[in-house]
This record gives structure tokens, sequence and C-alpha cells, in this order.
């Protein structure tokens, strides 16, 4: 079964949001082969019992009231002009992700941004100077011995860690970091 499409988190399964899982969802009562274990916002306690699916319909939040993007957490710099359907697609139809702190999601052109995923040093070598340059702008560290520590430190599943995105519309990569 094909896992169904988010137009702001395109690849949930390697970013670690969603899994391969025999769990059945709380929302559709199937086991389905794939199970949602980023972050709930709802009333009840709801781990790991989510299917992609339910979050992608709206199901989700209309049976259980759950939201999985904090809706005070979409955008950085709050300087983005952003449509309520947008705001209520990202938070209501969208897997979140795990940050270590209060996750935060990139926007810009006027939209929100795809997350590409969490980093570390090792990972952004490998994305290239665009990401390191992203991240270092979002630290608002200068080029010097302070950012080289700080970006050396960077590790994807310990912390301090950096969470990617990428406009949808002109491709700018946007970050930012927190620490564990």
């Amino acid at each position: 079964m094909n896992l169904p499409q988010f137009t702001y988190h395109p690849d949930p399964v390697s970013s670690g949001s969603v899994q391969p899982s025999t769990n059945t969802c709380i929302s559709c009562d199937q086991a389905r082969g794939y199970i949602y274990v980023g972050p709930v916002y709802a009333v009840e306690d709801y781990e790991a019992c989510i299917c992609p699916w339910c979050i992608a319909d709206g199901s989700a939040h209309q049976r259980l009231g759950a939201t999985f993007i904090d809706e005070d957490s979409i955008g950085l710099d709050a300087e983005e002009e952003l449509d309520e359907a947008l705001v209520t697609e990202l938070s209501q139809r969208t897997p979140g992700f795990n940050g270590w702190q209060q996750e935060r999601w990139f926007t810009h052109c006027n939209d929100a941004g795809e997350f590409i995923g969490r980093a570390g040093h090792t990972e952004l070598l490998a994305l290239g100077v665009e990401a390191m340059t992203a991240v270092q702008d979002a630290t608002g560290l200068e080029e010097g011995p302070q950012w080289h520590r700080f970006f050396s430190a960077l590790d994807k599943d310990h912390g301090p860690t950096a969470y990617l995105f990428r406009c949808r519309h002109c491709s700018t990569l946007g970050a930012y970091q927190d620490n564990h």
C-alpha cells in the first residue's frame, strides 16, 4: 500500500515521523503497515497509534481532535502572510516531526516549506554549502571559532540538531537548530 502524499512533508519515512508498524490506528481501526510517531497535540495521549492515511485525509483531526504541528510554531520569522487554509493543512493534515525543543516550521514565499529532515554535521556536509549556510544564518553566528565549534557539535540524533526545509517555490533552504 502506497503512503499518502504530503505537500509539506514529502518523505515522512526517511525523516523518521512515520515508521513501519503492525500497530492498529486508533482513528480508523486498521493496521496498514505504517504508523505516525511524531508529535500529537490533543487532549488524550496518542503515541504511535495514528496511521498516515488518517492524518492525510483529516479524519484523525476530526475524530480525535488531534493536530500534528503546533499552529504557533509555523513561520520562523513571522514575516510571511500565510493563508488560513495552509495553516489548517499543515497543522491538521501533515505529519510533524520530533525535535529536542518546540518544533518550528520554516515559511518562505508566503507558503510553508517542505520538511527535509534532521541534520547534524555529517548530513550538512553531504547536503553542501547551501544547507550549511542556512543553518549558520539561523544561528546568527559569524564565520569563526564559535560557529565552527557549533557546526562540529551538530548531531542528527543527539543534539544540537539542525532541521532543514526547502521553499516549494524558489527552492531556498531554511533551517533552525535546537539543543538536547
